[in-house]
């Protein structure tokens, strides 16, 4: 398991969040749990302390009150310093476009995009100083697909996953790794809270959230900057950014491809 001093966890009461700060807790690392609630913080900083003898800050913040994005953002540049952050705080407001509640998908997206480019950009900041640490940003599988009711979440978690894969090319050479984590389907309360029924899932396609947080780890060691734990085969995301380079290399021409030159 990678080791590290201080750990920065953003929705860190429940589910995913959890999970890394019990797994980190269990290496010694030092934390700071971010939530909402203080009530769920609290107690989980108890049972923490209790069982690892590790020191935990609690810091409740709204990450959809750019005050509580503030907040998190002035711990991040704070001593002392976090060598880790997991940017994990997110969830799904999911609707039809032209059904969306218009106040839901902004709440979402400041949660999911701004939030998260905001502390991305504060940890970045303070790392790069130090010449040292590690920043996970949590994306989605839905990024590679596309289906009805998913517009507004799929975006913002295609915009994780864009915004972090240019952060590992701007992190080169400075000290600071960037993982790009792309979960499938977690056994989380995140799905009850987006409105979904996670017993309609087969089950080989349901990973515990304790799995995915050991697979991140474990990619942090190997420095994999992709993370996809349940993908087999690397090799498949490496076909992916092939193909995308393709693209990439004729997006741009002097003259429409010949197929647009009409009879």
């Amino acid at each position: 398991m990678a080791s590290h001093s201080r750990a920065l966890v953003t929705g860190a009461s429940a589910g995913i969040g959890r999970s890394y700060a019990e797994h980190l807790a269990r290496t010694g690392c030092a934390l700071v749990l971010v939530a909402r609630r203080r009530d769920r913080l609290d107690e989980l900083a108890s049972q923490l302390r209790d069982a690892h003898g590790v020191e935990v800050e609690v810091l409740p913040a709204d990450l959809a009150d750019p005050a509580g994005v503030a907040t998190v953002a002035e711990r991040l540049a704070a001593e002392p310093a976090i060598d880790l952050l997991i940017n994990n705080a997110g969830y799904a407001a999911r609707g039809m476009v032209a059904e969306l509640d218009p106040a839901a998908l902004a709440d979402m997206i400041q949660v999911n995009v701004v939030a998260l480019a905001q502390l991305s950009h504060a940890a970045m900041e303070a790392m790069r100083a130090l010449g040292r640490g590690r920043i996970v940003n949590v994306s989605s599988g839905t990024v590679f697909a596309a289906f009805a009711g998913n517009a507004g979440y799929g975006a913002s978690k295609n915009f994780v996953m864009a915004f972090t894969r240019t952060m590992q090319v701007e992190a080169e050479g400075t000290g600071v790794e960037v993982q790009l984590l792309i979960p499938g389907v977690i056994a989380t309360d995140f799905h009850a809270v987006a409105g979904n029924d996670l017993a309609r899932f087969p089950a080989e396609r349901v990973m515990q959230a304790d799995d995915l947080v050991v697979a991140s780890l474990r990619a942090l060691e190997m420095g994999e900057p992709v993370c996809i734990p349940s993908l087999p085969d690397v090799s498949t995301w490496d076909a992916y950014v092939e193909a995308e380079a393709a693209c990439w290399a004729n997006a741009s021409r002097d003259k429409p491809a010949s197929r647009y030159h009409g009879a």
